[in-house]
């Protein structure tokens, strides 16, 4: 039970870290290049954990490029994450160790 506990409380305090991290994204010093957009490269820099995956479902316009409203959506996605309750993760996703 204890090893649960503190997994479930290191995937609760990584995924707050993310969120606030994404909350503070800045474009212009993200867009490192001032090319106007922000890579998964340089999106990387803030957000290490970001799959291509990940990053192609902001981009929506394909352009391998997030403007800066789809950084914003980015930040708003994470933010959105961090509002799940540590009870609906347990119930969701969390083994039973014992």
């Amino acid at each position: 039970m204890k090893k649960t506990i503190i997994a479930i409380a290191s995937v609760v305090g990584l995924s707050i870290s993310g969120a606030a991290l994404a909350q503070d994204l800045d474009f212009a010093t993200l867009d490192a290049d001032a090319s106007g957009g922000v890579s998964l490269t340089e999106l990387q820099v803030a957000m290490p954990d970001i799959t291509e995956e990940d990053f192609a479902s902001y981009d929506t316009d394909a352009s391998g490029e997030l403007s800066e409203d789809e950084l914003a959506a980015v930040a708003g996605a994470d933010a959105g994450a961090d509002s799940m309750s540590v009870e609906g993760e347990m119930d969701a996703e969390a083994p039973v160790v014992e």
